[in-house]
């Protein structure tokens, strides 16, 4: 059997984890930016006022840096390889109701994580 020789590409990433965010809030703007050059991204991201933008433009930023310090050959061809918003734990708080009923707060989290190649 002939095995597959890949080319080895080198991989930048940055992770945030247990960020204090829904993963649902961030996803919208990981689409967004998925397969894009990461100065684009940047620029597509900083475009909008979402708290959630911020938190991925951030790991974004922090990939780009970390490329740098790596010494990458194209740091302005990096492209937006893999962008991955998973749940993280939830904290759970309750808050009093009516007639003596306890309601459930969730507040949830999430890990952010950046692949640049």
């Amino acid at each position: 059997m002939q095995e597959k020789t890949e080319d080895k590409v080198p991989q930048y990433r940055a992770i945030h984890k247990f960020a204090s965010i829904s993963a649902q809030k961030v996803r919208v703007f990981a689409d967004l930016i998925r397969g894009k050059y990461a100065d684009e991204a940047m620029t597509l991201l900083e475009c909008y006022p979402n708290r959630g933008a911020r938190m991925l433009e951030k790991v974004l930023k922090s990939a780009m840096h970390n490329a740098e310090d790596l010494r990458a050959q194209n740091v302005d061809q990096l492209v937006v390889a893999e962008v991955r918003i998973d749940e993280g734990p939830m904290q759970r708080r309750w808050r009093a109701g009516s007639r003596g009923v306890s309601y459930v707060i969730k507040l949830r989290s999430s890990h952010i994580s950046v692949v640049l190649r």
